[in-house]
């Protein structure tokens, strides 16, 4: 681990947050890989391993970017939380407008649930589509936090940055399966299943250079950029990760899986962050 963070602190932050989410994409292909070696994943896996991935955008969200959003904002009492109120409910109100804007499928759901303007397009872009709307606060988050350490502000850290890229790396395992694992189901090749499986990972280097490069050139932003990332990874948990677990019988699962995802991003950001 020491070795990671002096390699993060000898580069420029904004390509540090080029390769961290690189790390995220390579991640979530190598959980996508899981459709070369298999047709099929037991249900009760597939949602204990989202939950997991749940409990760790929750406790990112607070620790690796709210709590920090509310420490670096200036005056007391409401002044104080003002910032963090702000960009959490835009984040939130962002994704909610493009969840109805966005075309797209969630996993456990049939094709007359899919969600967003009507579109003609295959059941199997619409799935990829779902896990490419959960990507995007998920590599902002990351790319915000380094462009924190490149402004020189105090209350970021690289280790904290590269804390939270292993975090969503973590939970990006799981996604990469849950998008390839049900192509694989509806007939894709175990190629195409991989492939679109890896594609859903794309957006998250290009949401993290652009929430690097933002935050760098406009530091005043700061505290609502980070509570903007945390608002709009806890409305993709609320809204779609969770109600994706609990529409089959394997809810006791989904939930522990969510609180180890916790503990461990906790753990991890607390102990190393």
């Amino acid at each position: 681990m020491e070795n990671i963070i002096k390699f993060f602190e000898n580069i420029n932050p904004i390509l540090g947050a080029f390769y961290a989410t690189m790390f995220t994409f390579i991640v979530t292909s190598l959980g996508a890989s899981f459709a070369l070696f298999f047709k099929k994943m037991h249900r009760g896996v597939l949602d204990g391993l989202l939950g997991f991935s749940g409990g760790v955008m929750i406790a990112a969200s607070f620790w690796s970017l709210l709590a920090p959003s509310i420490e670096m904002s200036k005056g007391e009492g409401f002044q104080k939380v003002l910032p963090a109120a702000i960009g959490f409910t835009l984040g939130a109100v962002l994704i909610f407008i493009m969840d109805k804007i966005l075309p797209h499928l969630h996993i456990n759901f049939k094709e007359s649930q899919k969600e967003g303007i009507k579109t003609s397009l295959h059941r199997t872009v619409l799935l990829v589509l779902a896990i490419t709307l959960h990507n995007i606060p998920e590599g902002l988050a990351i790319g915000v936090l380094f462009g924190a350490v490149a402004s020189g502000i105090p209350e970021a850290s690289i280790s904290g940055a590269v804390i939270l890229a292993i975090g969503i790396g973590l939970q990006n395992f799981p996604e990469g399966i849950a998008v390839a694992m049900p192509l694989r189901r509806l007939g894709l090749s175990r190629l195409k299943s991989f492939y679109y499986g890896s594609l859903s990972g794309v957006v998250e280097p290009v949401a993290g250079v652009i929430g690097a490069v933002a935050v760098t050139f406009f530091t005043p932003i700061l505290p609502y950029a980070l509570s903007f990332a945390a608002g709009a990874m806890v409305f993709v948990v609320v809204e779609e990760v969770i109600p994706e677990t609990q529409i089959d019988k394997y809810t006791d699962i989904a939930s522990l899986g969510f609180i180890i995802g916790f503990v461990i991003m906790m753990s991890l950001d607390v102990a190393l962050g």
